[in-house]
């Protein structure tokens, strides 16, 4: 079990979200979620350059995943 912690936590966060990361507009969760810009989320995903989420920054796109997957479950007790 310990290994299988290790190797999670050395994933990227890209790595992390590739079940859904064609899924998303990552555009719109930068402008919506960060006030950022469609670069600026690329760059942070992809680690260009070094940039990298800090951590404060994983744990606001941890929120703003987890307000979207209530939001597409409200909309979806309404079908």
């Amino acid at each position: 079990m310990e290994k299988v912690v290790l190797v999670q936590e050395e994933m990227t966060v890209k790595q992390k979200l590739q079940d859904i990361l064609m899924v998303l507009s990552w555009r719109e969760m930068a402008r919506s979620y960060f006030g950022k810009s469609s670069g600026w989320i690329y760059q942070k995903l992809d680690e260009s350059n070094g940039k990298k989420f800090s951590d404060a920054e994983k744990e606001q796109l941890r929120g703003a995943l987890v307000d979207l997957a209530d939001r597409i479950r409200r909309a979806a007790d309404t079908i």
